[in-house]
Formats: structure tokens, sequence, C-alpha cells
């Protein structure tokens, strides 16, 4: 199977199955020196693992992260980082009569119509579960940045249709809100709202709102690997997200040119600004130093228990009620995947710039 390896510089391999031994990752690229341990890594899987609120799947994993390599005394060395959290509460049971059919919803006819063949506990590399390796890199990715002055920060923007209000929204809210939003007002409103789809054995989808700030102008490449682009296929790699947008995003198609375009202007310290940022942060596919802007579509969960219409691999019509353990709502766990694919492309990216001219190798062998 491709396409298991993102990034160019900062290499991130993700392996396992929802229903196997364990998920793992291998990272590659990590500069040598950066403090880690597992507490850091453990901190963001904590983030997404489940069965902490009624609003997640009741699947009791603890999730705790083994780094097999690459650390030394503390201290990452500067080679492969591998990293595995095995898998200890699988109830592959609850799958077995899913052989026999498709889920709506779910990739059970394209594996099958790709491969021939098809892992259908819990649905094996496109589980949620893969989702852990993302995380554990994106832990590092986050530690990197951090140490060079950026921030990435992910939050539930909206459930359902209900949205927070910015004026009431605060940074320190969103730990505090078991749907990870900055409103606890609207959190508690999207609470009821999905108390009431799980007695009518429905789901919700929502929305992700990540802001990346400290990223220096510069940053990204005017074709093919514009910043805004790997973005967006970082973001829409993760298997519940249906739409990503940058800045203003879809509501620039109802504005003008006079609204949209960012007026640039001399900062205090002198150097250059914008006074807007519809553009999110990055024009032409390169960053602006504005803060990045960037949303993402998750769909609600495919298996909810309610009947479905549905064939089976006999070529029959049929009505299926899913079984096993599922997230009445995915946003808030998909929200450190959002924050980690992000970092792991700022990063990957920044690293890329580092040899974009002259002067800047030249700061580099030169200090």
């Amino acid at each position: 199977m491709a396409g298991s390896i993102f990034g160019k510089n900062f290499q991130v391999t993700t392996w396992g199955e929802s229903h196997g031994k364990g998920i793992g990752v291998v990272v590659d690229g990590c500069p040598a020196g950066l403090p880690l341990d597992e507490g850091k890594i453990q901190k963001y899987l904590n983030r997404r693992k489940p069965g902490q609120t009624r609003y997640s799947t009741p699947r009791k994993e603890n999730d705790e992260v083994e780094i097999l390599s690459g650390v030394f005394e503390g201290r990452t060395t500067g080679t492969p980082i591998s990293m595995i959290v095995y898998n200890t509460s699988q109830r592959s049971r609850d799958y077995s009569e899913i052989a026999q059919y498709f889920r709506p919803g779910h990739a059970d006819y394209t594996f099958d119509q790709k491969y021939g063949f098809r892992d259908y506990r819990g649905g094996g590399r496109s589980s949620g579960r893969e989702t852990i390796g993302r995380v554990a890199a994106g832990a590092i990715a986050c530690a990197i940045l951090e140490e060079l002055g950026i921030s990435v920060l992910a939050y539930t923007q909206a459930i359902g249709g209900i949205a927070i209000d910015r004026s009431k929204a605060k940074e320190e809210n969103i730990m505090k809100s078991p749907l990870y939003m900055p409103d606890l007002e609207a959190s508690g409103q999207a609470e009821i709202l999905l108390e009431s789809k799980m007695k009518e054995q429905d789901s919700a989808g929502g929305i992700i709102e990540c802001i990346i700030r400290g990223v220096p102008a510069g940053v990204g490449e005017p074709v093919f690997e514009k910043l805004d682009a790997n973005l967006s296929k970082a973001i829409m790699s993760i298997g519940a997200i249906k739409g990503v947008e940058i800045g203003d995003g879809f509501a620039v198609a109802d504005t003008f040119g006079s609204q949209n375009n960012d007026a640039f202007a001399i900062a205090e310290d002198g150097s250059v600004c914008k006074k807007t940022n519809h553009a999110g942060g990055i024009l032409g596919g390169i960053s602006d130093g504005s803060d990045i802007v960037l949303r993402a579509a998750v769909k609600p969960t495919p298996s909810i228990a309610r009947s479905q219409k549905t064939v089976n691999k006999d070529g029959q019509e049929i009505d299926v009620e899913i079984k096993g353990r599922h997230d009445p709502v995915i946003v808030p766990r998909a929200v450190v995947v959002v924050e980690s694919m992000a970092a792991i492309t700022v990063l990957d990216m920044l690293l890329s710039s580092m040899t974009s001219n002259m002067e800047a190798i030249k700061r580099f062998f030169q200090s």
C-alpha cells in the first residue's frame, strides 16, 4: 500500500490497523538535541483518545505511547524516531458481519474495488485510529516549532450548525469544553444537540478552525509546493475531512477586490504588515507573516445505529444497523489531528525554506 508517507524534510510514516496489535509511526528528519520523552507525546495523544466524554466512543484505550528509537537521555539523536501505541480493547466480533456488506459512508466498497480484499475490523488502515501516528508525530513537530516561537492552535468552531460567538470565545475555555469549543455557551448548546442525536441514533458533523502564529514571511513555494496547497492536502488526508478553506475561504466568492485585498502598512517597529487578513496569512503560496488561518469541515460519523440501506457482496439490497462502539461526533477528537497535520506541514516547509536564497545559507554555515 502506497501513500503512508508524508513530508520531505520532516518525514512521517504511519503504520498499523485499528484491530491489529498496535498503531505506530516513524519520524525522520527531527534534528538532534530536542528535549523529548513519552510524557510530551502523551499530552497530545490524550486529547484524541476515546472514552473521555459521553460524546466519544466508549472503546477504552489508554493509548500509551512507547518511544522505540531516536531518543537518548531525554533528547533526540537525529536518527529516526519510532513510536508505538498498542491496541488493548479490540472487539473484532462487533465487525464480523460487516465483511459481507458495505457500510454507507465508509471506505468498505472502495477498498474492495481497489485491493479485492479488506480488513473489515473497524476499517483497518481507513480507521480513525490511524491518526494516532499523526498525533504522535505532530507532538514532535509542535515541540520544534515552539523552540522557534511558532504556535499551532486548533479548536471546534461549530458542531451541527451551532457555531461559536467570537465575542464570547476565550482560548482558556477550549480545554474546559468537552467539545473543545472556546465559547462555553455554544458548547452547551452543541451538547444538547448531540444528546438529541444520540437518542435518535444519529450523528453530527462540524468545523475545526486552526490558527498558526509566528510563521515568518517567505515560507512556501510559488507553484506546486504552495504552503496553502500542502496544508490543504495534509488536512484533507484526515479521514473524516470533506473540505478545507484558508482565510476567508469560500466567502471570497461573494466579495469584491476592494473588499478582499489586504492593505499593506508599516508597523511601529518598521516592518511590513497587513491591516486585515482575508488571505489567511498566505499570498501566492508563501507565508506573509500574518496568522495563518484555516478551517476544516468534518463529516458526521458514518457509523450510526439507525437503519440504513446498502448492498451486500451477493448484490442484494439490504437494511443494516451498524453495531459496535462509535463516536456520535468526530469533531472534538479530530481537533488535535488537524493541529498535528498543520504543524507537520509548516515545519516541513520551514525546513525547505532554509535553502531558498544565498543569504539564508550563508547565515547558517557562517554563524
